[in-house]
């Protein structure tokens, strides 16, 4: 049997010695994360999307960006995630934006280990869950760790920013 390739993700979690699951699932292209949850068998409540937005850039400054980690199932209130990270408004980053902006491909983004370090938040419910699933840093690959683990590693903050 052939030795598991390692995603920048699970290096970073092994340097930082956090116990983690690695879930694979066979998976050609981007599928939902609904879909995800099914084949992997993961509780959708514990399973979360990484989504990175943008915040409008002011004339002539550089546009920041920001990772929000939210459940499968919900979407992000635009304007408590603005709020939140301090931007009057936000934008979702466009599909072809995301690989040379983070080094991940739609479906296998990740909040830990993109090629820069960008204001990350998981939406706060997580912390009530023993255990959540993110992407691993590739299509099909999952990781279930702690809530606290991934905040830690991401550099993280949690806040509602999901719609009601």
């Amino acid at each position: 049997m052939g030795k598991e390739v390692k995603t920048n993700a699970m290096r970073i979690l092994d340097r930082n010695k956090i116990p983690y699951e690695i879930i694979n699932y066979e998976c050609d292209e981007f599928i939902d994360g609904l879909h995800t949850a099914e084949k992997t068998g993961a509780p959708v409540e514990q399973s979360f999307k990484t989504l990175v937005m943008s915040g409008k850039a002011a004339a002539g400054g550089n546009r920041q960006y920001y990772v929000f980690v939210v459940p499968i199932a919900e979407e992000v209130d635009l304007k408590a995630a603005a709020k939140c990270v301090g931007e009057k408004s936000l934008e979702m980053l466009h599909v072809k934006d995301l690989t040379p902006l983070t080094g991940y491909v739609r479906g296998g983004c990740t909040a830990i280990g993109m090629k820069k370090q960008f204001p990350t938040v998981i939406q706060e419910d997580a912390k009530e869950l023993e255990y959540m699933h993110v992407s691993g840093g590739k299509l099909g690959m999952q990781i279930r760790l702690a809530p606290l683990d991934l905040q830690k590693v991401a550099k993280a903050e949690f806040a509602d920013v999901i719609r009601p």
